[in-house]
């Protein structure tokens, strides 16, 4: 190879040691995942050796009642905590983006603060602060039965919206928001009428990756579930304590398929619509 066309220092994808070792690494990482799936279509309760195709694992699943209520506690649950995230994640990105104020840098931090701390360390501040502190009352009729729930996913899925809207209001350009004081527009119909349509990609995918993070959350969830609101993640796992079956195969795909169907929509509108957007402004 002629020192023209070698790979440079920062050129890993051009080298065939990398390129061998991220191939590995990937098979490693979805190689149990599409195991998963295909045995969810095998025709035996075993799970080690592959006896036919078959359909039945998913209709026994949608025939489980008890299943099917903890897949509509999470959805209840990822769409009530989803749309608390949205709106408290985007007023918490304009006030960061916008103004200055004393304990900004700390305001920031504590904000983030969610997104770098451990699942089970948030799980665990949960359940003293629900057991202790604000004690949730455990015979409310459904969905208030789920609010604690609800309390402690907005807690941890808000500041992943307030990060994607921080993203999208870089790219603003506040002499738009000045163009439209000057045309007589208060504060609040400048607000709507400029800023918001220019942040509603971000916070269309801010709420995806909410809804997402919520829907299949296990940790926090397992600490703040009480005995009668258990979701669709922690149904899987009580269910996987007994045995592995097809049956747990077919839940947790179809869990896998909205959650990546979700995460892909939500990198589109991040991706492809912004650019439209912004060709448009």
């Amino acid at each position: 190879m002629s020192a023209k066309n070698r790979p440079g220092p920062l050129e890993y994808a051009r080298r065939w040691p990398m390129r061998l070792w991220v191939a590995a690494v990937l098979v490693f990482l979805y190689l149990p995942l599409a195991n998963l799936i295909l045995f969810s279509f095998n025709d035996s309760r075993r799970t080690i050796r592959w006896e036919g195709f078959t359909l039945d694992w998913y209709a026994k699943m949608l025939g489980d009642a008890p299943l099917l209520d903890a897949f509509v506690n999470s959805l209840t649950i990822a769409a009530i905590s989803t749309v608390f995230s949205v709106v408290l994640g985007a007023m918490a990105a304009i006030a960061l983006w916008r103004f200055r104020f004393p304990g900004k840098g700390l305001f920031d931090g504590a904000i983030t603060l969610p997104i770098v701390v451990p699942e089970i360390c948030m799980g665990v501040a949960m359940l003293v602060f629900f057991g202790t502190v604000m004690p949730w009352p455990r015979d409310l009729v459904w969905p208030l039965d789920l609010g604690a729930i609800i309390i402690a996913h907005i807690t941890f899925s808000f500041p992943f919206v307030t990060v994607v809207v921080r993203a999208r209001l870089a790219s603003f350009n506040r002499e738009m928001e000045e163009a439209a004081r000057d045309l007589g527009a208060g504060e609040l119909r400048a607000l709507f009428d400029v800023l918001v349509p220019h942040i509603t990609p971000a916070l269309i995918a801010g709420g995806l990756l909410a809804f997402t993070l919520s829907l299949d959350d296990f940790v926090i969830t397992f600490f703040t579930a009480g005995p009668n609101t258990v979701t669709f993640p922690v149904k899987i796992y009580s269910m996987v304590r007994f045995s592995v079956t097809p049956e747990v195969n077919a839940a947790s795909t179809v869990l896998m398929a909205i959650t990546v169907l979700l995460t892909v929509l939500g990198m589109r509108l991040q991706g492809s619509d912004v650019t439209k957007i912004q060709g448009g402004h």
